[in-house]
């Protein structure tokens, strides 16, 4: 095997490390709390990062790029781990995490809008298929019920729109980043920025929820930090050295593991009107990241 077929297979199994990051999260955030919870996983996964992708010096850094990059990564790591910590319920977090797999059809949209990069009709269908599985995904057991889904949102505001507000974030980051990082990989000092955060968060905070240090969640933090440090490391290997073009095809279809995965490890049934939501939302990005790729 070649060089860039085994970075290629490093960077899908980083696909596979994400989609396990809703189900951990929410995990770890049931026995340490939402705030200490992702504060631990940052933090060990920025020591991870240290170890296997290194450190990259400041000095080094576009100068655009270490004020921009860090403000957006931040926000959006910050709004990630928060939307699914705060979370009620298994089922709730799993929604969430869906309304942040938004990211990649805003993320093609906000390349056409201020990139001015050239597209086809398909992008249309994409933007409103993704958009409407969101909708199908929040809806319940009926699917298509808006009544439904504004109940559900109104349940916790806070965590879905957290959520929704991570995936413009994120759309923005990949978008604006992109120029101005000139090929330096700031991500082992952008997790540390995101651990230092959620710290000062938790001891400003005043809220000591109580914490409960048994080999499970231990065993959810560890895993945790590993699937979120190993998996951006993985990721980034595979793009710089894999087949790029595969690994960005490979990556929308991220919602439907990350669901089937988060089922698994919170034990949690999802009913068929959420996998048709969750196929709608791939497909959508699909749509859209063809939509830049074929002339019609």
């Amino acid at each position: 095997m070649n060089q860039e077929k085994k970075a290629t297979l490093i960077g899908l199994c980083a696909i596979i490390l994400w989609s396990l990051i809703v189900g951990l999260i929410k995990g770890v955030s049931e026995s340490f709390g939402a705030i200490l919870g992702a504060a631990s996983i940052y933090s060990i996964a920025s020591l991870f990062l240290l170890f296997t992708v290194g450190w990259t010096r400041l000095k080094n850094f576009p100068k655009k790029y270490l004020v921009y990059g860090p403000i957006l990564f931040v926000t959006y790591e910050l709004c990630l781990s928060l939307s699914i910590g705060y979370t009620t319920t298994s089922r709730q977090a799993i929604e969430v995490g869906m309304v942040n797999y938004l990211w990649p059809t805003l993320t093609m949209a906000s390349m056409i809008i201020f990139t001015k990069t050239k597209t086809n009709w398909l992008i249309a269908p994409g933007i409103v298929l993704s958009m409407a599985g969101i909708i199908w995904v929040l809806g319940g057991d009926e699917g298509l019920d808006i009544s439904q889904m504004m109940t559900n949102i109104s349940s916790n505001p806070l965590s879905y729109g957290m959520a929704l507000l991570g995936a413009l974030i994120w759309s923005a980051y990949c978008v604006v980043t992109a120029r101005m990082a000139k090929g330096i990989n700031g991500i082992t000092f952008f997790f540390m920025l995101v651990a230092f955060s959620l710290w000062i968060k938790y001891f400003f905070s005043g809220i000591q929820p109580e914490v409960k240090i048994t080999l499970s969640s231990i065993s959810y933090l560890v895993f945790a930090s590993s699937a979120m440090g190993f998996g951006y490391a993985a990721w980034n290997l595979g793009i710089l050295k894999g087949n790029s073009t595969l690994l960005a095809g490979a990556s929308y279809f991220t919602p439907v593991l990350s669901s089937l995965f988060s089922s698994i490890i919170l034990a949690t049934s999802l009913g068929i009107s959420f996998w048709q939501g969750t196929l709608m939302v791939c497909t959508g990005s699909i749509l859209c990241w063809l939509s830049t790729r074929i002339k019609i």
